[in-house]
């Protein structure tokens, strides 16, 4: 049962989103006996700027996890900035310190690298290339970013959506060498789907298959499907894929570390959710 002290983490989102966070974290929650619940919120965008400061006046509300569409205006709302938020545009966690200032973060970018890390791929000096720099693609950028690659290849169709993605990275990462403008696999360790393509069986594909090398990290973050149309032709090709839910999976310990909750291992998480996946 809640009590006025139970720990509250927001879930903000807009009316019609399908909240998934409560049926991971809550159960998990519960198993550890933490006095700590995730809850659900929806909010219209138009309503956004005033309901966030006004829900930050609760006093047993430690922070709030941000979905789409206001990750981008949560960044215009917080006093501080993680570097892979300011890099993506967007924060989808903010804590409130002790002192009351509100941090802002984005741990979509976490969750694939440490999903690549944990199938034993270290991203430091290699070569990665993002489809899609838009809301997924563009914290993935910033987490590879930070994880050391040593080229980051970038492409998306939406007219200046790459340009301002880089533009950031090679202000905050100026020893990063930033391709863009081609989709071409070819010479990449690692290739990510970061753009919806994948949705639907009659999409194209984000990259010509046949230019991967089967040695070539694939990965997506289509999360309705484990293997998409993209996946399957990667892996017929004979490389190795990340599916979209492990990114998920993954990023949730950051989020609880970030929380001050502790960690959780991914396969300890897929057991308690509630989710259908």
């Amino acid at each position: 049962m809640l009590s006025g002290t139970t720990t509250l983490i927001a879930h903000l989102g807009y009316p019609t989103h399908a909240f998934k966070a409560p049926m991971i974290y809550n159960p998990w929650f519960e198993k550890h006996q933490v006095d700590a619940v995730v809850v659900p919120m929806g909010v219209r965008a138009e309503d956004y700027r005033d309901f966030f400061p006004a829900l930050f006046t609760m006093t047993n509300l430690r922070g709030a996890l941000v979905t789409m569409p206001h990750k981008v205006t949560t960044t215009e709302l917080v006093d501080e900035l993680s570097r892979a938020a300011m890099v993506a545009g967007a924060a989808n966690a903010v804590l409130r310190r002790e002192d009351g200032r509100l941090v802002g973060d984005q741990f979509d970018g976490t969750g694939f690298v440490r999903g690549v890390l944990r199938k034993g791929f270290d991203p430091a000096g290699r070569r990665a290339l993002v489809i899609g720099n838009g809301g997924v693609g563009s914290p993935i950028a910033a987490s590879l970013a930070e994880a050391g690659v040593a080229t980051l290849g970038l492409f998306d169709p939406g007219a200046g959506v790459t340009d301002r993605l880089s533009g950031r990275l090679r202000e905050h990462f100026p020893e990063l060498d930033v391709l863009t403008g081609s989709a071409d696999p070819a010479g990449f360790d690692l290739v990510v789907n970061a753009s919806p393509l994948g949705m639907s069986d009659d999409d194209p594909l984000p990259v010509d298959v046949s230019r991967l090398s089967p040695s070539t990290l694939v990965g997506d973050v289509v999360m309705h499907r484990v293997i998409t149309p993209f996946l399957a032709a990667a892996t017929a090709r004979g490389c190795p894929v990340q599916v979209g839910a492990d990114m998920l999976y993954e990023q949730i310990p950051a989020y609880l570390e970030f929380f001050g909750f502790g960690s959780a291992t991914p396969d300890e998480l897929r057991a308690v959710s509630r989710l259908d996946d």
